[in-house]
């Protein structure tokens, strides 16, 4: 069973779509839920209610996957609105728009800011099956055992989401300053941040936001130090400084991304 977050204006799509959500099993290889068991769906109309319960929810009791509706109320806004206030807690949700503005500019925003995985026509032939393979689709990985470990990992990375240790390539991470020190934490929750958020680049305003850092205070400046700290943490762990600095400038490792103060991670394809 899995916990769906899903934000919908209208109530006969809410009829619609319902059943569907709530008695199938979205684990690969598993059959329709049997008995009482469903899944958990949290359902809101409004915007606001919609952004309170982001806020009010422990990070424990995060949803698998959010089902956005774009427009909500009139507010072409809305469902962009309540996707990056959940980015902001849960950077790695997968979130779908479900939709009636497919082809707009709605769904052009929603693929060019980064905050959707996937958007979907309501109006389509067989849309509970459309929408069945896609939620599934995403939440392949998700649903894996691998994902329910303290473990995020991404390539030779290793993030200890308990300990906070940070290895690269089995080494820990250390202070490039006091190498005799682990990491200081702000790079290392900003590494973290990077990885959940990856492909997807991440800029100063959304960084500062998951840190919960003074927006005034947090600027590029402070962005751009923290990544050069951590990229000089994992070259010394690389065992080969100028090779790793040298997949950064290449793309991968931690790279920057276009003009406007933005990094994301790229697991290395092949050890260098």
């Amino acid at each position: 069973m899995i916990k769906i977050f899903w934000v919908e204006d209208q109530q006969h799509w809410i009829d619609k779509f319902r059943p569907v959500l709530q008695s199938n099993h979205f684990a690969p290889g598993e059959p329709p839920l049997a008995g009482a068991e469903q899944n958990r769906l949290e359902v809101f109309k409004q915007l606001d209610a919609a952004l309170a319960r982001i806020a009010q929810t422990d990070h424990s009791d995060a949803p698998q996957i959010a089902l956005l509706d774009a427009s909500l109320n009139g507010d072409d806004d809305g469902g962009y609105t309540i996707a990056r206030a959940l980015l902001k807690k849960w950077p790695a949700l997968p979130i779908v728009f479900l939709s009636e503005h497919s082809g707009t500019g709605i769904e052009q925003k929603a693929f060019e800011e980064g905050v959707s995985r996937d958007f979907i026509a309501k109006n389509q032939r067989n849309i509970e099956a459309v929408l069945l393979w896609r939620m599934k689709a995403l939440l392949k990985d998700v649903l894996a055992p691998a994902a329910q470990s303290r473990q995020l990992t991404s390539g030779d990375l290793s993030i200890d989401l308990i300990s906070w240790e940070v290895r690269w390539r089995g080494n820990v991470l250390m202070n490039p300053a006091n190498p005799k020190r682990p990491l200081a934490p702000t790079p290392r929750k900003i590494l973290r941040f990077l990885v959940e958020a990856s492909p997807r680049p991440v800029t100063t305003l959304q960084m500062a936001e998951w840190l919960e850092a003074d927006l005034e205070k947090f600027s590029y400046a402070n962005y751009r130090q923290h990544i050069k700290t951590l990229r000089k943490s994992l070259a010394l762990a690389h065992g080969d400084e100028q090779a790793f600095m040298d997949l950064c400038r290449a793309g991968d490792g931690v790279a920057t991304f276009g003009a406007d103060g933005a990094y994301l991670w790229k697991a290395p394809a092949e050890r260098v």
